[in-house]
Formats: structure tokens, sequence, C-alpha cells
């Protein structure tokens, strides 16, 4: 077998390139048709490939630049890795870690202090430096139960809209969504052809409906209605499944949910990437109503600039601590920080607590706790009493959430 080399991808190679994900995910390669209309969504740059001796693409690393907010709302420049995929027949030949490498230090070199991914398995790609970072749930609601509190969710008017509608507004209503909560993603403008645009405008039934309050359109929520009647129960409703529901205020938030949970012939509100603290039970004169039915990971992380990202945060009321930090990968990120509610610099004072960067990745959000960590031993603890300072410190009141998939 020949051996390979890993590259920027150039124009004119983007689908071939597609294609091979889209196989190693176990779909199709693009039609002339469905590759026309991804085509201005899936550009060259931010693109590392392998090639083999032939030059044919065997393996590729994608991302695009976006921004996602931190504790505290400031947003930061983020690449988002949108895809990573081996052929087959040249998996575990070292290609991965090859690709993730090179991918690794042009993010350093571009200067972007964060990366981020959803992971296809749960044990990839932490050894490339990137932690489960926000978490979400799957919940179930039964509608035939489910009475929402009197006067809550009555303060604005909710309306379907065209898919044409829905593909001209909801971007500039996502906007006004940004900086309220730690994980938040920013979609830029090619984001939403290959993703909200395919999806509201294609085949499988997704219906659209946006809230107006006060101040005009502030939340919207894409669903679509799943038949599972049967000859052995014909009067079973039917399943709404939820596929997004984002809301700048609260009140939009639960007008939304009472719409949902007002449609007719409907057995069932589901949705799979919700909040794990999104309080829909909090809206209900019966909270049993709503069942929790998994909690996944969601967004992986992975701090690029260990410094730049640990100082764009703020942090809670707590003395500071002193954090060693191991990058195998980015080893310029190696070393001991003092982080503290006055900011973060680097230090050379002995050492609180010692993890590696998947691992401070997966807690710079404000999810988990130092504590839970310190048991599995992935933070090794040094002083004892600065185990609860960091949780303190980094903890949010508000559980991070991505709520965008790439």
């Amino acid at each position: 077998m020949s051996e390979f080399h890993v590259r920027a991808v150039s124009e004119g190679e983007q689908r071939a390139c597609l294609d091979l994900l889209s196989e190693a995910l176990h779909g199709k390669p693009a039609s002339d048709e469905a590759w026309a209309k991804m085509a201005p969504t899936w550009p060259a740059a931010g693109k590392f490939a392998a090639f083999d001796d032939h030059d044919t693409p065997v393996g590729i690393a994608s991302s695009f630049d976006t921004e996602l907010t931190v504790p505290g709302g400031q947003k930061l420049v983020t690449a988002a890795v949108d895809g990573v995929a081996v052929r087959a027949d040249w998996t575990r030949r070292g290609i991965l870690t090859a690709m993730m490498a090179v991918q690794l230090e042009d993010f350093a070199a571009r200067g972007v202090p964060l990366a981020a991914l959803h992971a296809s398995e749960g044990v990839i790609y932490g050894r490339f430096g990137y932690g489960a970072a926000t978490f979400c749930k799957g919940v179930s609601v039964e509608r035939p139960r489910a009475r929402v509190r009197g006067g809550v969710g009555r303060d604005g008017v909710v309306r379907l809209v065209t898919p044409a509608e829905a593909v001209e507004r909801v971007p500039a209503l996502y906007d006004r969504f940004e900086g309220t909560r730690p994980g938040f993603l920013a979609r830029p403008a090619q984001w939403w052809p290959g993703f909200f645009d395919r999806l509201v405008t294609g085949n499988d039934g997704y219906r659209v409906a946006v809230h107006s309050g006060p101040d005009g359109d502030d939340g919207y929520v894409v669903y679509q209605t799943i038949d599972v009647r049967d000859r052995q129960a014909p009067e079973r409703g039917a399943i709404l499944d939820i596929r997004e529901l984002d809301a700048a205020t609260p009140r939009a938030w639960a007008g939304l949910w009472r719409f949902l949970l007002s449609v007719d012939l409907v057995s069932a509100v589901t949705g799979r990437a919700r909040p794990v603290d999104e309080p829909i039970a909090e809206l209900l004169t019966d909270p049993r109503a709503v069942n929790t039915v998994e909690v996944m990971d969601d967004l992986w992380l992975r701090l690029v600039d260990v410094l730049a990202a640990l100082r764009a945060r703020t942090y809670g009321t707590a003395e500071p601590v002193v954090l060693e930090v191991l990058d195998k990968q980015l080893p310029d990120n190696n070393g001991r920080y003092v982080v503290g509610s006055g900011g973060v610099e680097r230090t050379t004072a002995g050492a609180d607590l010692r993890l590696d960067v998947a691992t401070l990745s997966s807690l710079y959000l404000g999810h988990g706790l130092f504590a839970d960590l310190a048991l599995s031993g992935r933070v090794e603890v040094l002083d004892e009493s600065a185990v609860d300072r960091a949780d303190t410190l980094f903890h949010t009141a508000r559980a991070p959430w991505c709520g965008t998939f790439f």
C-alpha cells in the first residue's frame, strides 16, 4: 500500500473530499444537483486532507471559523470542525493523527484560541485535547397530561411561516440569541444553506413557527410530526419532534412551548438536544408529564491557546488557584496559570491542581466539577483546598449549551 501525505485542500478538490466524508459516515456521494447546492457552503478554505501517491483523498479534516460565547458573554473566534473521516481501506495507518496534528497547528498559527466539534464516538478526540464541554438532554412530554400553568406563555403570539419566510427571517432572528448562554455558537452565512435551509425546504415535513412579543419576533421553533398510529392503536396521536427551539426571552420560550403543547392530535412532544437545565416541567401543572429520556455529550471543546481562552472568560468569587496544564499536541500551552476573579496570568508558582488540556477544555465553559474529575483521576490534586476554589471560579449558574449541529 502506498504512503500518504497531508496538505491543504485546493479549489476543485472539495467534492471528492465531501464524497469521502459521506461514504465514511455510511452515506452516498452527492449527486450533481446536491453538489450544486452544497458547493457554496463547502469551500476549500479550512480543509486538510490526506492523499495517496495518486493524489486521491483518503482522509479529510474540515473546519470553518465562527464565534463561541464563553462565560461572561465574550465571543471568541472558534474553529468549528465540521467533518473528519478516513476512507475505510486506509484506517489505522496514522492518517487521523496526522490530519489532526496539521489542523491544530494551523489553528494555533492563525491565532484561533478555541476549536470545537461534535464527536461521532466518545473515545476518539480526547487524545487530541478535546473534552466534552456541553451536554444536552432528550425529553418526551406526554401531551394529554401536559397543561401549561395559567397565564404562562400568553404574552405574545405564535404564527406558522412558510419555508421561504423561514429562510429569510430566522438567520437574523437567531443573531438576537447570541451571548445568552455559554457554549452558544454563531452561525456564519455559509452554515445556513447546508443545514437550516435544506432542512426546512426539504421533503421531510418540517414546519417553522415564530413567536412575536412586544419588541417583534423573538423566538422560533422547527419541528415535524411523525404519525405513529397503527391498526392496534388507531387513536394514538402523532409525535411532535422538535429539531430547534430558540428564544431571546423566557416569555418567548414559554410561549413556544405553550404552542407546541396545544397542537391537536399529538400524543407526545419530543426533543433530542435540549439544554440539560431547561425547566420544561416548571411550566406545567403536572411536572410528571415531562420525561428525560437521555443525557448525552454535545459540544467537544479544545483550548488551542490556553492563556487567551482563560483570559477571555469571567470567574466566580474565590481565592486564586494555580493550574498546571499539560498539552502533548501544542506544547506552547504547557505550564502553570494562576486563575482568579481578577484575571489569569502565567506563573512559576507551585501548582495546586494538575490536568491535561482535554480535561481543562471540558471544564472551561462551566459544566462539571473539578471535584468529580479529581475522583476519577483526571485532575491531580496537589492542594486539597484548591478543589472547592476551582469549582467556585469555573462553574456557571446556567449550564453551557450549544444547540447548533455542524
